[in-house]
């Protein structure tokens, strides 16, 4: 790795990030193609099923691919799925060296790119700014390694640490800075969860709002809006919840066997996931977990939800990511608390946080960190 191969990774991952809303459930991939010290060019995947960034930048240098050397901050496709594979692009336009910040963690590809290209002579080397890839797809690794997505705890709060009135009241404690904060955050996420209580409460949309979006990032042409997912272990909600508004689909995990309450949900556009119970007679929130990775193919999951299951999936070690909005307003000693863990009654049983980054938003401050155990 030298001062060059990393300012053009560089570059390919600045071009990646501008897919950060629109790639769902793809990862983030940019790529710059070089000749002779001169970026002849450079693409990103826009959006699934389209060419990936490979293709696009290839169709930009045209000729001047020939001998050039390409980087992409992930290892190339060798397989056939929507698109064809990338490795042969690579080849028949006459690439001879790729560099790429990661391999693919995909069992499809798994490094078997790399070996289509080096039987076709061309040089390749891998890990160049790799966390940095890691980085821009958390939940694309973390699907394709352990079979689960990439979770986010979002938490607005007043400086006494409060969540809602006692009463249940919550709207609003932060700024709109930190409200149009948290719709890039919904756009980036492959599913948007929450829980029966907070729908019951609220009656939230839980949608992307692209008039709110941060002004400051890259826009695609068309939002995907989110997978709008809900814990319902008695299935309490009602089909007239503003949550089954289009657009967008409406995932609800389940324990019970309301055939009825079910059918109802279902014609008011839900998908009704009936799952086990759980050792305390609530839903399995691991097999949730997988089955939002497998049958859903979610990357990125944004937990929008009240202290009981915002508790429940901390305990369970289920949270990667806690993301604290904090106002500048006290709510008193009765008003909700932001998780739900009852067990803890002693210091030694408190739980450690890694803050990994600290910003101000508006009036508000973004808290960002990561559980320690």
């Amino acid at each position: 790795m030298n001062q060059l191969d990393q300012y053009y990774m560089a570059r390919a991952l600045q071009l990646a990030e501008q897919g950060l809303w629109s790639t769902d459930p793809n990862p983030r991939v940019g790529c710059v193609i070089v000749r002779d010290g001169e970026i002849v060019g450079e693409g990103w995947h826009e959006v699934a099923g389209e060419p990936h960034a490979e293709v696009h930048a290839l169709q930009m240098a045209k000729e001047k691919a020939q001998g050039a050397t390409c980087y992409v901050t992930l290892e190339p496709c060798c397989h056939h799925g929507r698109t064809p594979p990338c490795t042969d692009a690579l080849i028949k336009a006459g690439i001879t060296r790729v560099v790429a910040a990661s391999t693919d963690p995909n069992p499809i590809v798994a490094s078997k790119g790399i070996e289509q290209l080096n039987k076709a002579g061309i040089v390749v080397n891998v890990g160049v700014l790799g966390s940095q890839a890691e980085q821009l797809n958390p939940g694309f690794f973390m699907r394709m390694r352990r079979n689960r997505p990439y979770i986010r705890c979002k938490l607005a709060m007043s400086l006494d640490g409060r969540t809602a009135m006692a009463s249940g009241e919550s709207q609003w404690i932060t700024s709109q800075d930190a409200r149009r904060d948290v719709q890039g955050l919904r756009a980036r996420s492959s599913a948007v969860m929450t829980g029966a209580g907070t729908i019951l409460a609220d009656n939230p949309r839980m949608t992307v709002r692209e008039t709110e979006l941060p002004q400051h990032l890259y826009k695609p042409k068309i939002i995907r809006q989110p997978i709008r997912a809900i814990v319902d272990a008695h299935l309490s909600c009602t089909p007239s919840a503003r949550i089954f508004e289009k657009p967008g689909q409406v995932v609800i995990f389940t324990a019970s066997s309301n055939e009825t309450i079910k059918t109802m949900l279902e014609t008011a556009g839900a998908h009704v996931f009936s799952l086990p119970r759980g050792t305390k007679g609530d839903i399995d929130l691991q097999e949730m977990c997988y089955r939002l990775a497998t049958d859903f193919h979610v990357n990125e999951l944004l937990l929008e939800t009240g202290a009981t299951l915002s508790g429940s999936m901390l305990k369970a070690g289920l949270i990667d990511e806690i993301i604290i909005y904090m106002a500048p307003v006290l709510m008193g000693n009765k008003a909700r608390g932001l998780f739900n863990l009852p067990e803890i009654e002693l210091m030694k049983q408190r739980l450690s946080l890694n803050i990994t980054d600290i910003r101000a938003i508006g009036c508000d401050w973004r808290i960002t960190a990561q559980p320690a155990f």
